[in-house]
């Protein structure tokens, strides 16, 4: 795929300041599109959208298709006429760590009473928009809605636990359950709906102002997900549809014991006999989504870290065969192009990079690992020509962060014989060598473009517990460091170029 040389900027929106407790679709993410669009940045990278399971985790969701309901924006229902404003007066104002016990028991509940508001109440034309989004969505959405009221009627349980004949979805069962689940299945349906809603909008807001979204899919998913209930054949399960191996990586920088993430395996004999008809739905739904796409972890398409189920960490597993060629070339026929960069982050082999290379897909750098021992340089913005470069991502530290604690001693003299040293923070450095360097799509945190420290970091992986939290502060975001964006993105020739806003119908209508 070839990239356009652009800038652009990596916050997830749960980060946004919107009321509620979490960040959303609302006027916050409204506000932090125009700050984009003033300094002159045409890409807004997000995390994966779906609806958070362990850990509140954006990348171990309970759909591989569905929004996050948490990420609708109540104020926009409001205006809609979907639940009273008096009513969001109670929803916690301004910016401040998510705290996710507190957001799901303060906004869930409204979020529901104003779906079924709309259920109830909608005009004509506003249903018959809601049955055409059910409708074009069925492949889907039916069986995550199906599986998300069972899976609150049972209390958060596993799928696993339910009674047996849902568990297996036996026929008769299921088509009871969704007799009887039929009021809370609509509602659960209508919050889909008003997801893909606010994030078309919002997705159009920004394309008409040259913004382009990168998206992000996880290579694995959760277990304890709709896909997965859905679609057991496809995954390495056992007798009790519990996984017999599961996902992670080797011991590494980031863990001595590896990273155990949990996921289960792929049977990507059985997806090669289907076509790997559920990967081309679920990257063809991200491009539909999204206008470019990050595919994390592309290791795992090479090879993959094979855990046994029953060890407790990521060391004793086993390097195993990917689909490689095979998915890709697939899904390119699917698709009629791959408008992907992969996640090559980490031990790369000489078969992965291969890999990407035969499928023209380009890789990352973050600037942050460049500094290190020997085989850092591959990092360096002078060898960064034709991938995507980062200062950091959402598992890094913050660049001043790293600075001050994270840093050897010798990886700091290292940045300063390569960047100088400046006025205006190490952070500055960061941020003009990403954006002065060949690769055609410079990326940076908002953490970094505005300085914060370790305190603002999204996630530390391995660590459970205390991620996915950081929000920024509106007042933060001033015209002085827009314009010393908007100065830089010209200096540089990264300034955002016009492209056709996406449909008004491309997801839900």
């Amino acid at each position: 795929m070839s990239l356009p040389r652009a800038a652009g900027i990596l916050l997830h929106p749960t980060s946004l300041p919107s009321r509620g407790g979490i960040g959303d679709f609302g006027p916050a993410a409204y506000r932090f599109v125009d700050f984009l669009a003033s300094a002159r940045q045409g890409l807004w990278q997000v995390l994966p959208l779906g609806p958070i399971g362990y850990g509140n985790s954006p990348y171990s969701s309970t759909s591989a298709f569905a929004g996050n309901p948490l990420l609708i924006s109540l104020e926009r229902l409001a205006e809609r006429g979907w639940i009273d404003p008096a009513q969001l007066d109670q929803l916690l104002a301004g910016s401040g760590l998510v705290e996710y016990g507190t957001v799901f028991a303060q906004k869930i509940p409204l979020l529901f009473e104003a779906a079924r508001n709309f259920v109830h109440r909608a005009s004509d034309d506003e249903l018959g928009r809601f049955e055409d989004f059910r409708k074009r969505n069925a492949w889907w959405l039916d069986d995550f809605v199906l599986f998300d009221a069972l899976r609150a009627r049972h209390k958060l349980e596993r799928w696993t636990q339910w009674p047996s004949n849902l568990a297996r979805r036996q026929p008769s069962a299921l088509e009871t359950a969704r007799k009887e689940l039929a009021a809370d299945i609509e509602v659960r349906s209508a919050l889909q709906f008003a997801f893909y809603e606010q994030w078309g909008a919002l997705r159009r807001y920004c394309a008409k102002r040259a913004i382009r979204i990168v998206g992000d899919v996880a290579i694995f998913v959760n277990h304890d997900s709709a896909d997965v209930w859905t679609h057991p054949e496809l995954f390495r399960l056992n007798e009790k549809l519990e996984p017999e191996v599961v996902a992670g990586v080797p011991p590494d920088s980031f863990s001595k014991t590896g990273q155990r993430w949990g996921s289960p395996l792929y049977r990507w004999d059985e997806m090669k006999a289907r076509g790997y008809e559920w990967w081309i739905q679920r990257l063809r739904w991200a491009t539909q989504n999204y206008d470019y796409i990050r595919l994390d972890h592309f290791r795992g398409f090479d090879q993959f870290w094979e855990i046994p189920a029953s060890e407790a960490t990521a060391v004793n597993g086993r390097w195993v065969d990917g689909p490689r060629d095979d998915l890709f070339l697939k899904v390119r026929e699917a698709l009629g192009g791959l408008p992907f960069f992969a996640e090559d982050l980490g031990y790369i082999t000489p078969e992965v990079n291969a890999l990407r290379e035969r499928l023209q897909i380009p890789g990352m750098s973050v600037l942050q690992f460049g500094f290190g021992d020997e085989g850092a340089h591959i990092y360096l913005p002078h060898r960064a020509a034709g991938k995507v470069m980062y200062t950091g991502t959402h598992d890094n530290d913050t660049v001043v962060g790293w600075w001050n604690s994270g840093a050897a001693e010798h990886e700091r003299r290292n940045a300063e014989a390569y960047l100088g040293r400046s006025d205006d923070g190490i952070h500055w450095e960061f941020i003009r060598a990403v954006q002065c360097s060949p690769a055609p799509l410079s990326i940076v945190p908002l953490q970094d473009v505005l300085g914060l420290g370790s305190e603002a970091r999204m996630n530390t992986p391995s660590v459970y517990g205390g991620n996915w939290r950081w929000r920024f502060d509106q007042d933060r975001l001033t015209e002085e460091v827009a314009a010393k964006l908007a100065h830089l993105a010209e200096m540089s020739d990264r300034l955002p170029k016009p492209f056709a806003a996406p449909a008004d119908d491309s997801v839900a209508a």
